[in-house]
């Protein structure tokens, strides 16, 4: 079983309106609603890929009782640790004649100490079970910014493999963690070195210095550049075709799910970045966050190359 990590879920809700004006009124359709945050975003995918993904993470109020609810319509599974205070909202108003999107973030709710105990422990309740681990989004800002470094050796004290999608310093730190893989973009990886990261090699030298610290995997996103994976002993790179990108939000937590996938089901590596690239192509060509399609991914495959670099 496959156990995602969302610490700050949101109510995610985008209205389109075009010719947006700061200081204007503006008549809007019924806005998309949705549970929003990046692991939710994985399990999501991953449901779709035939696994069935089992979600944790924080959820308080009204507003926690909606995405509980939403998640068990879409058939997603959670033991979520109940809070005091509102799980938050988000809105984004996107105006498509100009391409700008405007969001409005809620600050996150405030966790006590007792509902963090609680949520560690259910979180070592799934070890019984979990096959492997995510752990995808920013850290609320209430948690210590080594929080997930410690989920990451928890996990790997039960030799689970825990798969790390973050930035900052929860990054820097949940490296210290040794977890299975992160998924750094070429940003967060520059963020990390602390200097301009300008070519391919500059990238793939620093993520031979993560390797080196005791994360196992290095899976770099390159957006139309496609992707590179890197270990100790192999480096791959996938190179992709060009697509008609409708919607790339959620496109990083539609790779993190297909490598998930391919690692569970215990596919070889180069299938794994494989399948990585696909599932995050494949969500970039929908208007849905966190969706793909079976046979658009099965045709994507076939148009991905994989090539070992020296």
């Amino acid at each position: 079983m496959i156990v995602t990590v969302t610490l700050n879920p949101a109510i995610d809700i985008s209205y389109r309106v075009n010719n947006f004006k700061i200081n204007k009124g503006h008549r809007v359709e019924n806005g998309n609603k949705t549970a929003g945050g990046k692991g939710l975003n994985v399990s999501r995918v991953l449901k779709q890929l035939g696994e069935h993904p089992h979600c944790l993470g924080f959820l308080g109020g009204s507003n926690g009782k909606w995405i509980k609810r939403q998640l068990e319509i879409e058939g997603l599974e959670g033991s979520f640790t109940q809070i005091k205070e509102e799980t938050r909202t988000c809105l984004a108003f996107i105006d498509e004649e100009n391409s700008t999107q405007t969001e409005l973030m809620e600050k996150c709710p405030t966790v006590s100490e007792e509902e963090k105990e609680e949520f560690l422990e259910t979180y070592q309740q799934q070890f019984k079970k979990a096959t492997l681990i995510i752990a995808s989004g920013s850290l609320p800002s209430w948690l210590d910014s080594s929080f997930y470094k410690d989920m990451s050796k928890l996990a790997k004290e039960q030799n689970i493999p825990f798969i790390l999608d973050t930035s900052g310093e929860p990054l820097k730190l949940g490296i210290e963690g040794n977890p299975f893989l992160i998924k750094p973009n070429q940003e967060e990886l520059t963020q990390f070195a602390g200097k301009e990261l300008k070519t391919m090699e500059d990238m793939v030298e620093v993520a031979i210095r993560i390797c080196n610290q005791g994360v196992q995997n290095v899976l770099l996103s390159l957006g139309e550049g496609g992707a590179i994976l890197v270990r100790k002993d192999v480096i791959l790179k996938a190179n992709i075709p060009s697509i008609p990108v409708v919607n790339p939000v959620g496109s990083g937590d539609s790779m993190i799910a297909g490598m998930a996938y391919s690692i569970n089901n215990n596919l070889v590596l180069e299938e794994c970045l494989r399948m990585a690239c696909a599932c995050g192509m494949a969500n970039a060509m929908e208007e849905k966050t966190g969706f793909v399609q079976s046979q658009m991914i099965k045709q994507l495959l076939k148009e991905i190359n994989i090539t070992s670099i020296d």
